[in-house]
């Protein structure tokens, strides 16, 4: 580290807002079979402390960032005609209250939340993000119960989080939030009083997002995603769409070797087909390779961007075990479990913990990918997972069969894999 350098000048870059050059306006054109077709967007502001400004800045502080919505214009890809003009979410947040702008982590991390939200209109649902990845998500009769359940199914990562919410925020679910710290809170309303209690951080940035009222009618569709190359160069791919969208969606694990035919001795119960539904739209949002673990419509535990299966199936085990310890500590003693000072009460949670397995034992699996071998799902099976979702199509699916069988235990496909890199 040089010495003219002062930590007083690494915190400043935090709170500097950026100059950008980017256009005020910009327009890209696409020409095929369908002729010339142009997508107009404009730049988004908003006016925080009479400083009218974009993004603060982009990934990192020193970098230049602008936000563009869709303002003109339509593509059609093959068969598929993409979102058009004026069904804004992310790209068109209302800002009730931000101390400082938003950067461009914070509106990236909104717009994961509401990928997943969008299959997940049916009840009220929460989903904490940070990084661009879920920390905790959970649906539940009550918005209250589905922050609650969301948070503390990883209260650690949820600092600082992203905290996304379909319906409504109403008082109760208010109070929970604000005894934390977080980044961003977007809605599509907030009831009387609400903000009163947003007040009390004042960095916090409360976004009203009135077409997540809607997020339903986003549920298939797709639109283009643009992922620019180190030398100029540009990959086009449309929007991922999951074809499982309900329990009957889900099709039977059976696979073939050698000329036997392998099938699963059990099919999944209404409960657990309702948690395999919840855990793979969940997945959809989750960057690639990742395996998660649900029960009762809560993320027990979230393992993602690992390079192997097997390894980030036991990432997600090890972060249950945590999770739940850090959990109990903080219900009981509100202190977390690392702070804990007690040695014999650490040693009852970490008793209780083993006992429910991390909370693990009861829940589902899924997978964004096939499992290569069945070492991935006797993860899962040891820990006293019940059911299992994952595309199949792998060479030895029938290992994962076995597996399942063995411990009797349900599995089914979705013949459909949710990369997302």
């Amino acid at each position: 580290m040089s010495s003219d350098a002062k930590p007083a000048d690494l915190k400043s870059a935090y709170r500097r807002i950026m100059d950008d050059h980017f256009p005020e306006r910009m327009e890209i054109s696409f020409y095929g079979s369908e002729g010339k077709q142009t997508l107009a967007y404009e730049k988004v502001t908003w006016v925080i402390d009479g400083e009218e400004k974009g993004l603060r800045y982009g990934e990192n502080p020193g970098q230049e960032a602008a936000l563009y919505r869709l303002a003109a214009g339509g593509l059609v890809l093959g068969n598929v005609t993409t979102i058009r003009p004026g069904r804004y979410l992310a790209s068109n947040a209302e800002l009730l209250q931000s101390g400082k702008h938003p950067g461009k982590i914070n509106i990236t991390d909104v717009d994961s939340a509401l990928g997943i939200l969008r299959h997940l209109a049916d009840s009220p649902a929460a989903i904490i993000v940070k990084h661009n990845n879920p920390c905790g998500a959970a649906k539940a009769g009550t918005l209250v119960e589905a922050y609650r359940r969301a948070f503390l199914a990883d209260r650690l990562a949820a600092f600082g989080g992203a905290v996304a919410l379909n319906r409504e925020v109403d008082l109760a679910t208010a109070e929970q939030v604000v005894e934390t710290y977080a980044e961003v809170v977007a809605a599509p309303e907030f009831a009387p009083g609400v903000m009163d209690h947003f007040s009390r951080w004042k960095n916090l940035r409360v976004m009203r997002i009135a077409n997540m009222a809607r997020l339903a009618g986003y549920a298939a569709e797709t639109f283009v995603d643009f992922k620019s190359l180190v030398d100029g160069g540009m990959v086009l791919q449309t929007g991922f769409v999951p074809k499982t969208r309900t329990p009957e969606d889900f099709l039977p694990a059976v696979a073939a070797w050698k000329g036997r035919e392998y099938r699963c001795n059990r099919q999944p119960t209404g409960a657990e087909y309702d948690d395999l539904l919840f855990g793979w739209l969940l997945e959809t949002g989750i960057t690639s390779n990742s395996v998660i673990y649900v029960k009762g419509g809560a993320t027990v535990g979230i393992g993602t961007g690992e390079q192997d299966r097997v390894g980030v199936a036991e990432i997600a085990r090890d972060k249950a075990y945590r999770k739940l310890a850090d959990r109990i500590s903080w219900e009981t003693f509100k202190t977390p479990y690392a702070s804990l000072a007690k040695p014999e009460a650490k040693a009852e949670i970490d008793r209780e913990v083993a006992r429910a397995k991390g909370g693990i034992a009861g829940s589902v699996m899924i997978s964004d990918g096939f499992f290569p071998f069945r070492d991935g799902v006797d993860v899962g099976l040891r820990e006293g997972v019940t059911a299992i979702a994952q595309p199949g199509g792998g060479g030895r699916d029938f290992e994962s069969i076995e597996a399942v069988n063995e411990a009797g235990a349900a599995m089914v496909y979705t013949g459909q894999r949710c990369f997302k890199h």
